[in-house]
C-alpha cells in the first residue's frame, strides 16, 4: 500500500527531541557520556517514558529493563509491529548512536497521532538495555537475552570495571521490570541507525536498506615470552611478547583484505605486561575482532587465523594461546521487511542502496526471533563512538520517512 510522498516526519520536532536527550550525560567534547546503568542511563529512560506516556502509549518493562512503550492497534489479536535501538551510549560516545533509531521511533508514533493514523497491528517502541557492552561486556547484552542466545543470571553475573554486577545497578537506577524477558511475541521489527561508516555519505546516498549484518568474532589472544632488561637483552636472545603481537597484527590485517569485500579484522583491546619502559614485554593479552556478512568466509578467516598465529609466534621463540570469547552469526534480514524498506525510499523519493551492517546491533539478535529490518542514515566521515559523531538533519528527517512508511505498510493502516 503507498501512502503518498507528502506523509512524511516533522523533522525539526526529531532534531529537538534528539538534543533534549543529549543533554543528559553530555560528554566532554560536544557528545555523551550515558552508559548503561548509571544515573544519567536512569534520567534518560524516564524522560523517555514521559514522552511516550505523552503521545499515548503505555509502557512496559521487562527483567533485563528493556522498555516497550505500545500504541494499541485496532486488532486485538494481531501481533505487535515493533521498531526501536537503545539509548545507552559509549563513554565517549555520539548524540545518535542507537538514540536516533528510539527517538525516530518516537516521531513515528507522533506524526501517526498528528494525522489520526490507525493500524490494524499494535506498534511498540522499544529502548533495549546494554546494547553498547562497554560498560558489561558483552555487546547487546539484553536484547540477546530476549533472543535467548544468553540467560539472565549470566547476564545479571556480568561485572564492569569496578565489580559492580549487571542485576545489581539495573535494581538499584530502579528500572527491573516485571515481565519476563522473552515472552512477548512481534510480527516484525525494524531499528533505524546511523551507519557508523562512510559508505553512504561516500556514494551520496540518502538511505542504506540494510540487507545483512556482519557476523563477528572476537578471539581473546596471549602472547607470551620472556621478561628481560630492554638494554642488557642481546637482539637475538630476546623472548618478546610485543613482537608476537606485531606479528599477530599484521596477520590480521592480510587475513581481512584477502577476503575482500566486507571483511574487516582488527586488533582492539591490549593489555602489555609488566608494561615498563625498560623491560622487554613478557606476555600481552589481546583481543582479535574479525567480521563479515557470509558465514563460511567469517569461519575461514578464524581458521586460518588459528593455524598461523602460533608458527609466527613459534619463530621468535614465544607461545600463542586463544580462545573465542565473543561470537555471533551473520544475520541476513527478513526479505519481506527489507522489501518494505526498500520500497519505502523509492516512493518518497529518497536515493538509497543496498547495505550490510558494519557493527552489530539488537535487530541483529531479534532477526532469529522475528522477521526484522534495519534502515541507516549516513553519518559525517563515517565518524561513530566518538563524541565528534555528526549527522544532518535531512538525513535523520530521510531515514525516519522511511522508518514510518515501512511500519505502517507492515502494521497495515485502517481506514
Amino acid at each position: 500500500m503507498s501512502f503518498g510522498k507528502n506523509l512524511r516526519i516533522d523533522p525539526d520536532r526529531l532534531w529537538d527531541c534528539l538534543m533534549e536527550m543529549a543533554e543528559i550525560g553530555p560528554g566532554i567534547a560536544g557528545g555523551n557520556n550515558r552508559q548503561t546503568l548509571t544515573d544519567d542511563d536512569a534520567k534518560g529512560r524516564a524522560v523517555f517514558q514521559k514522552w511516550c506516556e505523552d503521545a499515548g502509549m503505555t509502557m512496559g518493562v521487562d527483567t533485563m529493563g528493556n522498555m516497550f512503550a505500545t500504541r494499541a492497534g485496532e486488532d486485538p489479536e494481531a501481533l505487535p509491529v515493533y521498531m526501536g535501538s537503545h539509548l545507552d551510549t559509549q563513554p565517549t560516545g555520539g548524540k545518535y548512536d542507537g538514540v536516533l533509531g528510539v527517538l525516530g521511533g518516537l516521531e513515528v508514533i507522533r506524526t501517526m497521532n498528528d494525522l489520526g493514523l490507525k493500524t490494524k497491528h499494535p506498534i511498540v517502541l522499544t529502548n533495549w538495555t546494554n546494547e553498547e557492552g562497554t560498560r558489561f561486556a558483552p555487546a547487546m547484552l539484553a536484547s540477546g537475552v530476549f533472543a535467548g542466545k544468553h540467560g539472565q543470571d549470566w547476564a545479571y553475573d556480568r561485572v564492569d570495571a569496578d565489580g559492580k554486577r549487571f542485576g545489581d545497578e539495573l535494581q538499584r537506577i530502579g528500572w527491573v521490570g516485571d515481565e519476563k524477558v522473552g515472552d512477548r511475541k512481534m510480527h516484525a521489527m525494524f531499528e533505524l541507525h546511523i551507519e557508523q561508516g562512510p559508505i553512504l555519505e561516500a556514494e551520496n546516498k540518502d538511505v542504506g536498506v540494510v540487507t545483512h549484518g556482519q557476523g563477528l568474532r572476537w578471539i581473546e589472544c596471549t602472547v607470551t615470552g620472556k621478561e628481560s632488561h630492554t638494554g642488557s637483552t642481546p637482539m637475538s636472545m630476546r623472548k618478546n611478547a610485543g613482537r608476537g603481537l606485531a606479528l599477530v597484527t599484521e596477520l590480521v590485517h592480510e587475513i581481512a583484505m584477502k577476503n575482500q569485500p566486507n571483511a574487516v579484522g582488527a586488533i582492539g583491546h591490549i593489555d602489555v605486561y609488566p608494561n615498563s619502559r625498560n623491560i622487554i614485554p613478557g606476555k600481552v593479552i589481546f583481543t582479535v575482532d574479525m567480521r563479515t556478512h557470509l558465514l563460511d568466509k567469517l569461519n575461514g578467516m578464524v581458521a586460518e587465523f588459528m593455524e598461523r598465529a602460533p608458527k609466527l609466534c613459534e619463530e621468535i621463540e614465544t607461545e600463542f594461546s586463544c580462545e573465542i570469547v565473543g561470537q555471533f552469526d551473520p544475520p541476513a534480514f527478513d526479505e519481506g521487511c527489507v522489501g518494505a524498506v526498500r520500497e519505502a525510499a523509492e516512493e518518497l523519493g529518497y536515493t538509497h542502496m543496498d547495505i550490510v551492517s558494519g557493527a552489530g546491533h539488537d535487530a541483529c539478535w531479534i532477526n532469529d526471533v522475528a522477521p526484522t529490518a534495519m534502515i541507516m542514515c549516513p553519518c559525517v566521515d563515517g565518524l561513530s563512538h566518538n563524541e565528534a559523531e555528526e549527522i544532518s538533519k535531512e538525513w535523520a528527517q530521510a531515514g525516519t520517512d522511511v522508518l514510518l512508511h515501512a511500519v505502517l505498510k507492515t502494521a497495515e493502516i485502517v481506514e
